[in-house]
């Protein structure tokens, strides 16, 4: 498993295909093999770049506070030690968070911007329901099945649920191990909920598509709504009916959406750092 040292932690690391590079950033809790709908396809004409946050996956899992700039730092330095001066990034949900973090303190390192169930935090954000803060709260105290019997519930439609149901709970038990111990799930979970970038989302001066499931539980789709409108010229792509986990329940769409959006950047190059 390659790692890395970057920001003073291992960071665990993938790499897959070739051409220009497209950065990913996973979100809470999550790491890179959540992006397995995407890399496949996405690798056919980049090279994609996945890695695991700081408290998640096959990284380093240091104590506490863990906030938004230190991670976005954490994509900085991992960039330095893979030799890459800009690319494409691809954040969702947490990651989207670190993504416009990313992009603001390093606007040079990135040619365009994908921004997936995030939000830009702030007074203006729309949160999420008491029963998302409930799961969050609690997971770690769950046996492991309910647990994620729950986190399907909130990342998925009901419908994708029943048609699906026979290797959502296998593929996610198969994973489970790789779940961030309570210690760090709780640091990446705060540094989300002091997230704030809206009054600075005009400073994202890189061309910008957000994605959003309309019927997301844990990022509620409004937050998505002033993504594209305080971004300039950002795009707006709405996935009807969709959830949180639209990466998988709408791969294919996804997919397109990414990769015809990144076609009409891929000449424009960010310059060095």
């Amino acid at each position: 498993m390659p790692t890395t040292k970057a920001n003073g932690i291992e960071i665990y690391y993938e790499t897959h295909g070739e051409g220009p590079p497209l950065l990913l950033i996973m979100g809470l809790g999550a790491n890179a093999t959540a992006w397995w709908k995407q890399i496949p396809a996405f690798a056919e004409h980049y090279r994609v770049i996945a890695f695991d946050n700081r408290g998640a996956g096959r990284s380093e899992k240091p104590a506490g506070p863990y906030s938004i700039p230190q991670m976005a730092d954490d994509a900085d330095a991992l960039m330095d030690a893979l030799g890459v001066a800009s690319s494409h990034v691809f954040g969702m949900s947490l990651g989207g968070m670190i993504a416009q973090e990313y992009t603001l303190r390093h606007p040079r390192r990135v040619h365009a911007l994908i921004l997936g169930g995030t939000t830009p935090g702030g007074p203006k954000a729309v949160t999420a329901g008491p029963q998302v803060v409930q799961h969050f709260a609690t997971v770690a105290s769950l046996p492991i099945e309910q647990a994620i019997e729950r986190g399907l519930s909130l990342l998925y439609s009901d419908a994708f649920i029943g048609a699906n149901r026979e290797w959502l709970l296998p593929r996610a038990l198969e994973l489970a191990h790789l779940m961030p111990p309570p210690h760090a799930l709780q640091a990446q979970l705060i540094a989300a909920m002091t997230h704030n970038t809206y009054d600075r989302l005009a400073g994202l001066a890189a061309p910008a598509l957000v994605l959003s499931g309309t019927d997301d539980k844990i990022v509620p789709h409004p937050n998505s709504v002033l993504l594209s409108e305080g971004i300039p010229g950002a795009r707006l792509v709405q996935f009807e009916g969709a959830g949180h986990g639209f990466l998988v329940e709408r791969a294919e769409a996804v997919n397109r959406s990414v990769l015809d959006f990144l076609r009409g950047h891929d000449g424009a190059h960010a310059g060095p750092k």
